[in-house]
């Protein structure tokens, strides 16, 4: 006993959990959450949604878009379509035009811009359509405004009746339907990912009073990162959307919850072998630590890495995430410790573990399960790789080439339906122009080289209306595409556009829009691709290789973590082409899905691993693994089914790339903890064996004759047990 005495108070275990300091513990955390719990409910106010804060920032259209808000105020076009089969009549044009009126009525209270343009009939003999452009105008607040822009712009021209219909589409009517769409997202993504945490607790612990300290220490963590982020995008020009805060509560909650796991699961054993709860934490907290603190880290470096990428809005995710991550770790290996001491071992009612009761993991599913595939462990892992790598051949199926308009939200809002009518009667384009800067010298040749391109509307080019003549010698002009702005057919014509007027000798002509951008978006998205991947990789290696002090474990767990990512990969593909009829993924879904999955699915094959090592010190490398594979079996699967549950939470938006993604994450975890962690690594390290360990020393220490361990493949006594 008095060696697990001095074992408990080292280290910063006892500062946590101590008999007076688990009280000083819980009080610093009371004080933070006071301070923070206000900071977070402005983290909203904080968000930059607008397209500079997704674009790279040396993409061509950023620039194009920092030039022409000199021409005139940043504005988004919202356009209204009127559509009539048999033709508009006298009174459908009346009211149009009173309508345009009621437009320019708004735009003396509030919808600020350049003037209203139209209205626009279709060129067909008995006009059956017209459309009428409203900008709106995007100062400080402009996309917080779009939404209630568009709100008071419906409001005036109404849906239309009578075989009239009336529609509001465009980039501005889009961005409101968007905005609908996050629309009280943090709290939506809050309750359902509190809900999932909830059930899945419940169904693990089976205990309704140990369902207090998780989601406490959860909450704080969550409410202590937004206010730091806050403070960091008003003080540090941090750069948070709607993404990022998203992802931000479904990353606290499960990777918080999944710590968590691992600790009360340690803990649970030790209160079982010592009768003071103190000590039992302090021992808990020591042996179990360095996993989630070496879990944690991995994810916070995994996250800054996305610093390295060119898109704005996946470089700000990386410092939220990491924010969010490293206060949830230090929230779960203090806040929660204290929070379990101070309420004792009833928090665990009904299944109190008592002093000598039996440890109910060393004859359980996983050890029976760790039994079978020591029988066999190499054709169990070369079967087992075997099937992943089929599923993996469903990425054949992917199609991460980006998401219209029209397939990006997982219903049929107004602005989408407007957008089919327009183009059904106008220039596809129209609404979302090209817009071009150039030296005026050349505007005239840089004109003509535009209205020449296949792809443009030729009578479409020149100069807005309502925007300054010039600015320090350049011009502002805009051209209509002929198919629409967010197809693959318009991001071709801009790559021919800019190469007619690339080609115009000092005009330095550049050429922006919103075509432009999504173009833009998809090529740093590539680069973005095969830089930060590569990068993750690096870093979680080396994460593992300092944690194991090994080479060969850390190579065989980064192989095992890529190919349960290709399979999640092939799998999800299959499920959008064949069972939801998702026409495409966005061009960054891959990249964020090997970064949940490698940098948060790692942290499975971390818990395990770090046991397997513990236990192969003690009694060789085999009854380690079948004793690390019994004692972390059931709480790795329970943390699996919480982060799967939690990013599932994101399909709750009706927004298709959040789904994806949530789908594609959910599944991946799904595979990692029951497939890949619990059957392909144990057989890998089954079947290597001491070498694993290589070239520690571990890896030249002979393995018993007999190993010590029970029939369920658990070790009869452990060394620290009869301290």
């Amino acid at each position: 006993m008095a060696e697990v005495q001095r074992e408990t108070r080292r280290g910063i275990a006892w500062l946590v959990c101590g008999r007076r300091a688990k009280w000083l513990v819980v009080l610093f955390w009371l004080l933070v959450i006071v301070v923070a719990a206000p900071l977070a409910q402005k983290l909203t106010d904080a968000q930059e949604n607008d397209a500079e804060s997704w674009l790279p920032g040396s993409a061509e259209s950023t620039q194009v878009l920092d030039v022409s808000a000199e021409f005139r105020p940043e504005t988004i076009p919202a356009v209204i379509v009127y559509a009539r089969e048999d033709g508009l009549t006298a009174r459908d044009r009346a009211r149009i035009s009173e309508d345009v009126r009621q437009a320019k009525v708004l735009r003396a209270h509030g919808i600020r811009g350049a003037e209203t343009r139209g209205p626009v009939y279709d060129k067909k003999a008995g006009a059956r359509a017209a459309q009428v452009y409203v900008p709106i105008t995007m100062d400080a607040e402009g996309w917080e405004r779009i939404g209630p822009a568009v709100d008071s712009i419906r409001a005036r021209v109404g849906h239309g009746a009578d075989g009239l219909s009336v529609h509001i589409t465009g980039p501005g009517g889009t961005a409101a339907d968007s905005a609908e769409a996050f629309k009280g997202i943090d709290s939506t993504l809050l309750f359902s990912a509190a809900g999932i945490v909830v059930v899945i607790l419940l169904l693990t612990y089976r205990s309704p009073t140990l369902l207090i300290a998780p989601l406490i220490a959860v909450i704080t963590a969550l409410f202590t990162a937004q206010a730091l982020i806050y403070l960091l995008a008003t003080h540090a020009d941090l750069t948070v959307n709607g993404q990022s805060a998203g992802i931000l509560t479904v990353l606290v909650f499960g990777a918080g919850t999944d710590y968590a796991l691992l600790l009360v699961a340690r803990y649970r054993e030790e209160l079982r072998r010592h009768e003071d709860r103190h000590e039992a934490m302090a021992l808990a907290l020591h042996r179990a630590g360095p996993a989630v603190l070496a879990s944690g880290a991995t994810v916070v470096l995994s996250m800054l890495v996305l610093l390295a990428a060119e898109m704005n809005s996946t470089r700000g995710l990386g410092p939220v995430a990491a924010i969010g991550v490293a206060v949830g770790l230090l929230a779960m290996l203090s806040l929660f410790p204290a929070l379990l001491v101070i309420f004792g071992r009833w928090l665990f009612w009904p299944l109190v573990p008592h002093l000598g009761s039996p440890e109910p993991t060393e004859r359980g599913l996983w050890a029976r399960t760790g039994q079978r595939i020591a029988r066999r462990p190499r054709l169990t892992w070369g079967v087992t790789a075997a099937a992943l790598a089929l599923l993996s051949l469903g990425l054949l199926q992917l199609r991460a080439e980006g998401l219209s308009n029209a397939d990006a939200f997982t219903d049929k809002p107004d602005s989408i339906t407007g957008q089919e009518i327009q183009a059904e009667y106008f220039p596809a384009g129209s609404g979302d122009p090209l817009v071009i800067v150039a030296n005026k010298a050349r505007d005239d040749e840089v004109a003509r080289a535009v209205s020449h391109t296949r792809g443009v509307v030729a009578k479409s080019v020149g100069r807005p209306p309502g925007t300054k003549d010039t600015y320090d010698d350049q011009v502002l002009l805009e051209a209509t595409a002929t198919d629409p702005s967010d197809s693959a057919a318009a991001k071709d014509t801009v790559d021919r556009v800019r190469d007619a007027v690339h080609a115009v000798p000092g005009a330095d002509a550049k050429v922006g829009g919103g075509t432009a951008a999504l173009l833009d978006m998809d090529r740093a998205t590539a680069h973005d691709n095969k830089l930060v991947i590569p990068l993750v990789l690096v870093v979680v290696l080396l994460t593992l290789g300092v944690l194991l002090r090994a080479v060969v474990a850390p190579l065989l767990l980064i192989a095992t973590v890529v190919l349960s990512f290709a399979s999640a990969l092939g799998l999800s593909a299959l499920a959008f082409r064949h069972l939801f009829d998702y026409a495409a993924e966005t061009t960054d879904f891959p990249l964020f899905v090997f970064v949940f999955l490698v940098a948060l699915g790692i942290d499975y094959n971390i818990f395990l691993s770090t046991r397997i090592r513990e236990e192969a010190g003690r009694q060789g490398t085999r009854a380690g693994v079948l004793t690390g594979l019994a004692a972390t079996g059931a709480v790795i699967t329970s943390a699996g089914l919480v982060l799967a549950g939690t990013f599932a939470a994101l399909g709750t938006l009706p927004l298709v790339a959040f789904s994806e993604i949530g789908f594609a994450v959910a599944l991946g975890v799904l595979l990692d903890t029951l497939v890949v962690r619990s059957v392909l690594v144990t057989s890998l390290f089954l079947d290597v064996g001491p070498k694993v360990w290589w070239p520690h020393a571990l890896s030249r220490r002979p393995e018993p004759h007999a190993a010590p361990a029970t029939a369920s493949g658990a070790p009869a006594t452990r060394p620290s047990d009869t301290a």
